[in-house]
């Protein structure tokens, strides 16, 4: 333990390239690809290894006859489908791959067969299976190749729709399947884009209802008949960009429920009548109705969460008598996966607190009586030592305020300022929201470290006009609200100023990157994760089934004005600017941004001289989902903390 001890004082010295180093170091697995990064000891381990014994639980699924639910948590390295047969009980695994599960259903009425989406090595090129419940037995249903996205039981339970790109990889097409009969699978309408997908079955189980999203702020509802194929608009493009999230059709069958943003800044909940394609709103909060509402069986009671400044509040509505439901007091968190059982009374649901994973509740409607499910550990620490955040506010730079969630450690800095990590979220179309850190709890809680997650324009929650504020030639100025940020922190008597270090993942990687080139000066460090470098190349090589929908978000760079704005402000053409020490994380498989947008800063940053750790991944996709490789990329994260934002 002394040489532990020593060997680990020696690297934070900086001299990570002993040979002793190497006696302590933690293997990398085999699919990781490691360039620059020195011998990680093996006392980081040691000592963050609790922070990485965590783990969740996902509502997928009630058994339709029992009072018993197929949930998604992981024992082994990824999330499986486990079987609870009643609150706070034990986890049975029943699948066991080495890739995660997306989801998993019950077959309807009987609960025979549950069917569950997989990809392979975090491609998102997502199967559809079969699980028999009786023999343990699992059948590919789709044809290994194409990307299936989520499917939709019909009300008998003896079919489900989804949309492929088998066709051609791009295009979404609507497909009808009896999950008992693998060559019963046909497709039903061809479509165009790839933001086609299922939302419901008519009640006589003839017409669907569709969806086809453009981008987060305009998406159009459909009706399709499962016999012939013709499509009905329901939602005609007009001079205003909205947005419907379709939720259901009513019990009658004449009407559809669904969440929009026409005339309104959020999105309220209304009835739409199929044969006048009038609405009639529902709700009027000053709030996002959430995406995910969901009808009880009999189409009586609809379940609703709202976004509430980042929080999540649940609703329940009588749609007999137009009242809500009395629920009972939740924990403060974000709420995900309302699940109804067939019995009508009991839902169910994911609520993650920034003081616990994501775990399973129900509610019986009738009694008001709230259950826990699941109860998922936090690799021994008590989560009272964890840190709550506080909403913070700051002005940018046209006077536009801004908000974020601060994570304060709990113990006095021993310099006099606690030094900051600002976390920016992908999307762009996301929110920082306050829930649970995960392994990042550990920055604030052992290393000192102050949080910042902000919610820079761009951001949802925030009305849809906020959300567009960064759109299109409007790009660079969300990167300037971290500019406001830095200067926040500068006149605050608690935050290090000297001492920032930046980080994200997805479009918040790029964020990174684009922070890097313009306050160079003003952070020590950065961290890029699946980060896009330029959002020219990013556009031409992501998967052709999304492509258009970033196109509505970043702009069309094929249009020679946007090209030439996309090119000047991409990170990539400003790599000199960057001098600060960066890490850079890539997964090999990743369908979104695709490695070579990381392969071109990295080795851009190696010709300027620029200190680089680039970490990558065989068996990832669009962020490390496997423990073995989250891990390694969390230890790798806390020496570069320790060395290049703390100094040690």
């Amino acid at each position: 333990m002394k040489l532990r001890k020593l060997l680990f004082g020696v690297i934070l010295l900086g001299l990570v390239a002993t040979g002793l180093a190497q006696e302590a170091a933690i293997a990398p697995n085999d699919a990781l690809i490691l360039e620059n990064i020195p011998a990680i000891p093996a006392s980081i381990a040691t000592r963050a290894d609790r922070y990485t014994q965590f783990r969740s639980a996902s509502m997928w699924s009630w058994h339709p006859q029992r009072r018993e639910i197929l949930i998604g948590t992981r024992f082994g390295d990824t999330n499986q489908v486990h079987q609870v047969a009643m609150p706070g009980g034990a986890r049975t695994q029943l699948t066991f791959f080495p890739d995660r599960i997306a989801d998993a259903s019950y077959h309807p009425h009987s609960a025979d067969y549950f069917l569950f989406r997989k990809d392979l090595g975090g491609g998102e090129w997502y199967q559809i299976f079969r699980f028999d419940v009786a023999s343990g037995d699992t059948t590919l249903l789709t044809d290994g190749k194409s990307r299936n996205t989520e499917y939709v039981w019909s009300n008998k339970g003896d079919r489900i729709a989804y949309a492929s790109t088998r066709r051609n990889n791009a295009d979404l097409d609507f497909f009808v399947m009896d999950p008992t009969k693998k060559d019963s699978d046909k497709m039903v309408a061809q479509n165009q884009g790839g933001g086609w997908q299922v939302h419901d079955w008519s009640p006589d189980d003839r017409t669907l209802l569709v969806m086809n999203g453009i981008s987060i702020n305009e998406s159009y509802l459909w009706l399709v008949d499962t016999d012939t194929g013709q499509k009905t608009e329901l939602t005609p493009k007009g001079s205003d960009k909205v947005s419907y999230v379709p939720i259901g059709f009513s019990r009658d069958g004449k009407g559809i429920y669904v969440g929009t943003d026409k005339d309104n800044e959020f999105l309220r909940l209304a009835y739409m009548d199929l044969a006048t394609k009038s609405l009639k709103y529902l709700t009027s909060y000053k709030w996002d109705i959430e995406e995910g509402a969901q009808l009880s069986e009999d189409r009586r009671h609809m379940a609703f969460v709202l976004n509430e400044n980042g929080m999540s509040t649940l609703h329940v509505f009588d749609l007999d008598s137009g009242k809500e439901l009395r629920l009972p007091k939740l924990p403060a968190g974000v709420i995900s996966n309302l699940r109804w059982h067939e019995n009508n009374r009991d839902l169910a649901f994911s609520l993650n607190t920034s003081q616990s994973p994501s775990d399973v509740y129900s509610i019986d409607i009738q009694t008001a009586k709230l259950d826990r499910w699941t109860m998922s550990e936090i690799g021994g620490i008590q989560p009272q030592n964890l840190v709550e955040p506080k909403l913070i506010t700051w002005k940018s730079f046209d006077g536009r305020e801004i908000s974020g969630w601060l994570y304060l450690p709990k113990d006095k800095p021993a310099a006099g300022k606690y030094p900051v990590e600002i976390v920016i979220h992908g999307g762009p179309e996301g929110q920082s929201r306050p829930t649970f850190l995960g392994r990042t709890n550990y920055l604030p809680n052992e290393m000192g470290v102050a949080l910042i997650f902000p919610n820079v324009r761009g951001s949802t929650g925030s009305g849809k006009a906020f959300t567009q504020l960064d759109n299109g030639f409007l790009r660079e100025n969300t990167y300037k609200d971290i500019g406001a940020l830095l200067d926040w922190i500068g006149t605050q008597p608690d935050l290090d100023a000297k001492k920032v270090l930046v980080t994200g993942g997805s479009y918040g990687g790029h964020m990174t990157l684009a922070v890097a080139t313009l306050y160079n000066d003003r952070i020590a460090c950065s961290v890029d994760i699946v980060g896009i470098s330029n959002l020219v190349t990013f556009l031409e090589h992501t998967e052709a089934y999304r492509r258009d929908l970033r196109r509505a978000e970043y702009g069309d760079e094929r249009d020679p004005k946007m090209r030439a704005y996309l090119e000047s402000i991409a990170p990539m053409n400003h790599v000199k600017a960057i001098t600060k020490p960066m890490m850079v994380v890539a997964g090999v498989n990743d369908p979104r941004v695709p490695k070579s947008e990381a392969d071109q800063m990295v080795k851009a940053l190696e010709a300027n001289g620029t200190p680089v750790w680039y970490l990558a991944a065989k068996d990832e996709g669009h962020g490390f989902a496997k423990k073995k490789n989250a891990d390694f990329q969390f230890y790798t994260t806390v020496l570069f903390t320790l060395k290049y934002l703390l100094g040690n």
